[in-house]
């Protein structure tokens, strides 16, 4: 496994840190027939710590964020929400994507056992650049899942551009451009 592992907010990461981020990662790597590359930013507050971990993988990418008044606990958590967004969407992301090339292979056949724990953090307003892909309708709920986001900006098969959304009554709306 690739790690790549930062701290912000005057955190400075250690080895044993790094090392217990590889020991943890390693349940998730045994369900990838990969090597994958994990990105780790841990952010130190007043009184919390918060942990983003980053998976990009073949035309997704799997993403947790969690925070904790303990660093290894917050670690703990948001490899759990990883491990269960995978078991949850396992089987969707190889049924939705199998006709991207590669996607379906990525993953091992084992079956993971854990629960969700998530909380989110909103943060301040950040701004970001992203590629837009040309997905199905599906394929975008996916990856809006996996990223643990309320809306999801990409191409239709028609390639124009949508936004995918997570109503308040727990439907997806979708807005289409012309």
């Amino acid at each position: 496994m690739k790690l790549d592992v930062r701290g912000k907010n005057g955190f400075e990461i250690t080895d044993a840190i790094r090392n217990y981020f590889l020991k943890k990662l390693g349940k998730i790597e045994k369900v990838f027939s990969e090597e994958i590359e994990a990105f780790a930013v841990c952010k130190i507050y007043k009184e919390l710590t918060k942990v983003e971990i980053t998976i990009p993988i073949k035309f997704i990418t799997i993403r947790a964020e969690v925070e904790d008044k303990d660093l290894y606990a917050a670690i703990d958590k948001a490899v759990d929400k990883l491990e269960a967004q995978i078991r949850k969407n396992k089987h969707r992301m190889n049924r939705s994507l199998q006709e991207r090339s590669g996607l379906k292979e990525a993953f091992t056949t084992g079956d993971l056992n854990l629960e969700d724990l998530e909380r989110e953090l909103i943060s301040p307003i950040k701004k970001k650049r992203i590629q837009l892909d040309v997905l199905s309708m599906e394929e975008a709920i996916t990856q809006m899942e996996l990223l643990g986001h309320d809306f999801f900006i990409y191409r239709n098969e028609s390639k124009e551009v949508s936004v995918l959304y997570l109503r308040e009554d727990g439907k997806y709306g979708l807005i289409e451009t012309y």
